[in-house]
């Protein structure tokens, strides 16, 4: 059982300014043939800056497509010539106001396989100073510091809903504990 399956053609269903849709029909396994719906993306990555006192800094932001505010860790998408890490720490200082050391990273997630190539990259850093956030044009923010134990605790019950921030304050928790932030 190879799993693998063959691209045969591929259509451009819509190309934005994020996100480009592709209708693409493939060949499986045994020789059958099948569609899929693409949502390519750039990429993002997403921050947890622990300060001194062991607190993360969080963002809310309302979010369009649930009609709510949304608590999360700070994060943006990837811009074109920088590395990860570089959208990272320009991500930490923009909606937060936040610089960064000891960078570290928690690895990689793909928050859903099943139909988007997004990768979104994931670190933690210690805080070295704190500022004036200047977030992007069109995006309002408001910066919460939350205690690790408690931001921990929110994730074990269920009311952070953001799932790159669940992952990176859970990862980043257990790495506090071992000593190894």
């Amino acid at each position: 059982m190879n799993l693998q399956e063959k691209k045969l053609s591929s259509k451009e269903i819509f190309n934005g300014k994020i996100l480009h849709i592709t209708h693409d029909e493939v060949e499986l396994e045994d020789g059958s043939h099948a569609m899929r719906e693409i949502v390519r993306h750039p990429g993002g990555v997403c921050v947890a800056a622990i300060d001194k006192d062991d607190n993360l800094l969080f963002v809310r932001q309302f979010r369009y497509p649930y009609n709510e505010v949304v608590l999360e860790l700070p994060a943006g998408k990837l811009e074109k010539g920088s590395t990860p890490l570089e959208n990272g720490k320009r991500e930490l200082l923009e909606e937060t106001g936040a610089v960064g050391y000891s960078y570290i990273s928690l690895g990689q997630v793909y928050p859903t396989p099943g139909y988007t190539d997004e990768v979104i990259h994931l670190y933690a850093c210690r805080i070295r100073s704190e500022g004036e956030a200047r977030p992007d044009e069109g995006e309002f923010l408001h910066v919460e510091r939350i205690p690790f134990i408690k931001a921990t605790e929110m994730v074990l019950n269920n009311q952070i809903f953001d799932a790159k921030t669940q992952i990176a304050v859970l990862k980043a928790s257990a790495l506090l504990q071992s000593g190894r932030i």
